[in-house]
């Protein structure tokens, strides 16, 4: 995977933290399960770059 993809999806779940916990801050549940969704999509991303890294090795 290139670095590019990675630091997007470490971007990703970084926005889902933050998306997580605003909706704690404020209350709003759906914007905190919204934000776990996004952290989730992001680490199966992360998964899948880390797999397709451990075959081309």
């Amino acid at each position: 995977m290139s670095i590019g993809d990675k630091a997007k999806h470490a971007a990703e779940e970084a926005i889902g933290k933050a998306k997580e916990g605003l909706g704690k801050a404020s209350d709003d549940e759906q914007m905190e399960a919204e934000g776990r969704g996004e952290q989730s999509q992001a680490n199966l991303k992360q998964a899948g770059d880390d797999v397709k890294d451990a075959f081309r090795k």
